[in-house]
């Protein structure tokens, strides 16, 4: 039997992580994987997972039955052990910055629209800040996108609105194209 004093002196050479810390590591690539889940075949491919990892993670996006799907989390979790998650994370990370990027253009490109339904000064606003812009279209497209307003709910048809937002849009993109459009190739990689 071994005394209070070696069983003290033996506790001190552990150097490695508790076994929570290990559990929190293992719950984090669980996660992970269940973020990779969401990004299509043309994010992954790139990444160059290990085939196993890439078939778990096709099977797992299969998976309808709520225990079935967490207990292969839980295999996703540990084959994730044997890759770095650094890259993993940062194209995660890549992919829903896109979604906000372009969910902040939609929102700006919505505002502009209701300013322009709104004010008349907000037209030469936006005609300075887009400079070579159709003004003839843009000002038809207002006054069609007005008249639609003031009309009985159920006789409204929409498609000034609709096409107004569209002009702004194109307008917002021609101005200030993007760096790294958000859904660069999603479809492109399905030919390989």
């Amino acid at each position: 039997m071994r005394t209070q004093e070696e069983t003290n002196a033996g506790d001190d050479d552990f150097d490695g992580p508790s076994k929570s810390q290990l559990k929190r590591e293992m719950t984090d690539l669980q996660v992970l994987g269940k973020e990779l889940m969401t990004l299509p075949a043309s994010r992954i491919a790139p990444l160059n997972l290990p085939e196993i990892l890439a078939d778990a993670l096709k099977d797992a996006k299969k998976i309808t039955a709520h225990e079935g799907l967490r207990r292969q989390m839980q295999y996703i979790g540990k084959l994730m052990r044997r890759v770095d998650p650094e890259p993993l994370r940062q194209a995660v990370a890549d992919f829903k910055l896109g979604f906000a990027k372009d969910s902040l253009a939609l929102h700006l490109s919505e505002r502009w629209r209701e300013r322009l339904l709104a004010d008349d000064a907000a037209m030469q606003d936006f005609i300075q800040e887009h400079e070579g812009i159709d003004v003839q279209q843009l000002r038809s497209l207002v006054r069609a996108a007005r008249k639609d307003a003031v009309l009985e709910p159920e006789k409204r048809s929409g498609r000034a609105f609709r096409d107004l937002f569209q002009f702004i849009k194109t307008e917002e993109l021609r101005v200030a194209p993007k760096a790294e459009p958000a859904h660069d190739g999603d479809g492109d990689d399905a030919d390989e």
